[in-house]
């Protein structure tokens, strides 16, 4: 090869390589609540995990009212919903810039009792649409693209639905043709092209987690919390496969199970604690292992390499971020001060948005929290899961402030 043709070669070289560096090594979105595997775990990498002292940029900012809603992100825009002046609105926004695209909104009143108020479910996006689920019943399947009404229920008044005290929480979970829905006793499914109902459950109180397929043996089930248990229920006719009797304070079954292999590992606030169990044939499960160890009041913990990380105790109560081990519910390590469970995890890394709006990245490990960066990012009362999809962290505050934080490898 000629020096001229070696030259080439070479910038061509370097040209691919610095493509490379300028680019997330892997990116995906994270089109529901929890994310694409439901676990709170993200499989994206390249990411930037250490900041210069002045932080990572912050590429946007929105305010979308008030409430507690995370987000979907899904084809190169970013949902989630907010109440301002007792209506609710669900928005669309181009995920890079923060440019509103649509919004829809609707009358909903604010709720307030006990906490701020506003909007709780996030937005589940599936197949070109949006599907959402107000804290009063109302449901809509909208054009993920224009925000059109494709369909709309309201659910109490469609089935009689009882509505919990803290208004309905959940996000919508699509399986295959249906949509789920934690409504009733042991939840309720739709279709998810028409929104005709196939089968809702006994008229008690909901919980507030979002329903959660799990496939075992090649059958799936759902799992959610009830108003006073965490159960099974056969998706597609309703039938409950197995219960555990699980009474919290106020009904607040909130936080998702987490799956590991067999097991079932549920959590709740209000000084309940914490049970590994293992369902089998029976209407009830075994428990494993029962303690208060790890009681996560609103957001689940993440299971990584046989720890889970997650918040333990209740918001006002300022809990520490925790380490446990799910095969025996031994705590590793206690962080004071941190986090009520408002964190995700990618690339073996936890990412954290303390109470008051710090940002924090760490590994997840079960020696200790040693964050690698750490930014304020927010102010105000920050409860919400932050979402990583493609580079960019988004983290919202109770009354709506929207940050899209910029960590994707910038170019040498």
């Amino acid at each position: 090869m000629c020096r001229k043709g070696q030259a080439a070669w070479l910038h061509g070289v370097l040209t691919l390589l610095l493509m490379a560096l300028a680019l997330p090594l892997m990116a995906e979105d994270w089109p529901q609540w929890r994310g694409p595997n439901r676990d709170g775990i993200s499989t994206e990498k390249g990411w930037l995990d250490h900041w210069p002292s002045e932080g990572p940029p912050i590429a946007w900012k929105a305010a979308v009212g008030m409430g507690f809603s995370s987000f979907a992100v899904a084809g190169g825009r970013i949902y989630t919903t907010g109440n301002s002046d007792s209506i609710d609105t669900i928005f669309c926004f181009d995920a890079v810039t923060g440019k509103i695209l649509w919004k829809h909104s609707y009358p909903a009143d604010l709720g307030d009792k006990f906490f701020e108020g506003g909007t709780t479910g996030t937005p589940t996006v599936d197949e070109g649409r949006v599907f959402a689920l107000s804290r009063w019943g109302d449901l809509f399947c909208l054009d993920a693209a224009t925000g059109k009404i494709i369909w709309t229920n309201n659910l109490p008044k469609q089935t009689g639905v009882r509505i919990p005290g803290w208004g309905f929480s959940g996000a919508p979970t699509v399986l295959e043709n249906l949509l789920l829905l934690n409504v009733g006793d042991a939840g309720m499914a739709l279709n998810k092209t028409t929104g005709e109902l196939i089968w809702q459950s006994a008229n008690k109180d909901a919980g507030y987690s979002t329903p959660l397929p799990w496939k075992r043996d090649g059958k799936w089930s759902v799992l959610l919390g009830s108003g006073q248990s965490y159960l099974a229920v056969d998706p597609q006719t309703g039938k409950e496969l197995w219960r555990i009797h699980w009474l919290t304070q106020y009904g607040v079954n909130a936080a998702d199970p987490v799956l590991d292999g067999d097991l079932v590992f549920i959590s709740s606030g209000y000084g309940k604690g914490a049970a590994l169990l293992k369902p089998g044939a029976g209407p009830e499960p075994d428990v494993v292992w029962k303690s208060k160890v790890l009681r996560t009041q609103l957001n689940a913990a993440v299971l990584i390499g046989g720890y889970l990380y997650g918040g333990d105790g209740d918001a006002s109560d300022k809990p520490p971020l925790k380490c446990v081990a799910i095969a025996d519910g031994k705590e590793q390590w206690s962080e004071p001060g941190v986090s009520v469970g408002a964190l995700m995890a990618a690339d073996g890394k936890l990412i954290v948005i303390g109470d008051h709006g710090e940002l924090m990245i760490a590994p997840a490990s079960p020696k200790g929290f040693q964050p690698t960066a750490r930014a304020q990012v927010l102010g105000g009362k920050c409860w919400t899961a932050p979402v990583l999809a493609k580079g960019f962290i988004y983290c919202r505050n109770s009354r709506g402030d929207v940050a899209g934080v910029d960590v994707r490898p910038k170019t040498p």
